[in-house]
């Protein structure tokens, strides 16, 4: 018998589910139509660590994971499964793995987008006379046709967060793999491909286009596989999967999983989802998620912008026939920072640390500089206190720590305004450290603009929950999901920005003479 309550026949499908694997936390939240959570399930990731800077899944674990919180999330609800209308899968990003497509069998475990084996190849690469040359050439044909198929080879950099290189590294030290794909037997898959197949029973074997931009071989102006790419990488090109829509009936769970099938309707990766599940739909719309690390987005509509270091072009989401484009930002050590500040007990709980911030006039001249999160440009990156007094105490450190990513927050904003040209609309910000006030504030009031907080902040779930819910007609169109949206707070600037200066330059500086930067 299938879980939730006994079976009621034909009930009628009133619910959607949204499922986030995401690094630390695999969440399903069931919706009604009302956009309302009526039953939710979490269970913490494990993560394993075969040697240092490694970082990887096992597939047996992360799979039991995954069905454990669909099954236990529709029993919280006090529903049936015949009664869930379709599943919307959002995943993190990056991480991958390769199996036999004959046996199903895997080659090794998930490789985290986390992990730094490939670090020595990365920076191989990304200081090559190759590269530049690649650089020179696609800038000039940008330049000169003005053509966005040449803009994101022109910017071409490798990093350890992609599957890229961590894919080459495979073929060049996994036998079983590299015969396999030479005699077209290997499957190559992120964490969604891996969970369709698995739910299919090996039937349905894809991907979408947010998470096929995301692992750094698929280009997205044509929107393919890379074949120039992977011959350099020396990666055989017949390992992809197809891609698919985002919003999309990639067929059904096999009944044996859970008693009856549930419609597959959408999987994404996961800041593409959380921008849908914020409603940016629009070009110039901006979501800013501060979780783990801080991710923003922005909304370009039809056109891929990129900055050399800083900023990176993505597919949105494919509908049908239409492909929005996002550009993303990131900033490490946000809320891995405050995480941190709980273990060692600097702080009681982490609801406090806004408070404790505020009880100050400012950190007394205490700058914290990031580095909790190993960097792939940087594996020996350290996190540091700078400018420590006998007089200092810990409201000073925590300020320290909230200020950083607010002035972190503040850069980023400012090469997005520079290199994107399009006109910024509304910022919308979830992750669980959007819950902290202290940050959003000084955030609106740095960056002088509006930011939105909504009601639910778990955002990933909710848009893979949208996207499903489009798909199966659970939801008609995006003019019903906008309406659905429920703002919590609105964080308006207070102070000028210019009263942040002194703590921001000296805290730049700190940045500056910092060792490893």
């Amino acid at each position: 018998m299938p879980c939730g309550q006994p079976d009621s026949g034909a009930a009628p499908a009133r619910y959607v589910l949204g499922v986030d694997v995401g690094s630390t936390v695999v969440k399903c939240h069931v919706y009604d139509r009302a956009a309302a959570v009526r039953g939710s399930s979490h269970r913490k990731v494990e993560s394993l660590y075969p040697r240092p800077g490694w970082v990887e899944l096992d597939p047996e674990v992360l799979w039991s994971q995954f069905i454990g919180v669909i099954k236990e999330a529709v029993q919280a609800a006090g529903l049936h499964m015949r009664q869930i209308a379709g599943l919307g899968i959002s995943t993190q990003r990056g991480t991958f793995i390769t199996w036999h497509k004959r046996t199903g069998k895997p080659f090794h475990n998930f490789i985290s987008w986390q992990d730094l084996r490939s670090a020595e190849l990365v920076n191989s690469w990304n200081n090559s006379l190759l590269l530049k040359v690649i650089h020179v050439i696609f800038t000039v044909l940008h330049f000169l046709t003005g053509n966005d198929r040449y803009l994101a080879p022109s910017f071409l950099t490798f990093s350890t967060h992609q599957a890229s290189m961590k894919l080459s590294w495979v073929f060049k030290n996994i036998h079983e793999a590299e015969e396999a794909a030479k005699k077209n037997n290997c499957c190559f898959g992120t964490v969604d491909t891996w969970l369709l197949y698995r739910l299919t029973k090996g039937s349905v074997y894809a991907t979408d286009y947010s998470n096929a931009s995301s692992t750094g071989i698929f280009e997205p102006f044509t929107k393919c596989w890379n074949p120039t790419l992977c011959n350099l990488l020396s990666i055989p090109v017949s390992i992809y999967p197809p891609v698919r829509d985002t919003s999309f009936n990639f067929g059904s769970t096999d009944s044996e999983i859970f008693g009856v099938p549930i419609p597959i309707m959408a999987v994404v990766a996961d800041q593409q989802s959380a921008m849908f599940g914020e409603c940016c739909f629009h070009p110039g719309d901006v979501k800013l998620t501060m979780g783990t690390g801080g991710f923003w987005n922005v909304n370009t509509g039809e056109h891929l912008f990129a900055a050399r270091g800083s900023l990176y072009p993505l597919i949105g989401w494919k509908i049908g026939e239409e492909v929005v484009y996002l550009t993303e930002g990131s900033i490490s050590d946000v809320g891995t920072a405050i995480k941190w500040a709980l273990d060692i007990e600097l702080v009681n709980n982490v609801d406090e640390t806004a408070e404790m911030a505020q009880s100050t006039a400012d950190s007394q001249g205490v700058c914290f500089i990031p580095g909790l999160q190993v960097s792939g440009d940087d594996p020996y990156l350290c996190a540091s206190f700078v400018g420590l007094k006998p007089s200092t105490n810990r409201n000073h450190l925590v300020r320290a720590i909230l200020e950083s990513v607010a002035f972190r927050n503040k850069l980023l904003y400012d090469i997005i305004v520079k290199k994107v040209h399009i006109l910024l609309r509304t910022i919308r910000a979830d992750g669980g450290v959007s819950n902290n006030s202290f940050v959003m504030q000084m955030t609106s009031d740095l960056i002088n603009k509006k930011i939105e907080k909504p009601a639910n902040t778990e955002m990933s779930s909710l848009g893979a929950a949208f996207l499903a819910g489009l798909a199966s007609g659970f939801w008609t169109d995006k003019k019903q999901l906008k309406k659905l949206r429920q703002i919590e707070a609105m964080f308006e600037p207070q102070k000028d920005s210019e009263e942040y200066r002194p703590a921001m330059d000296a805290w730049l500086q700190a940045m500056k003479h910092s060792p490893h930067r």
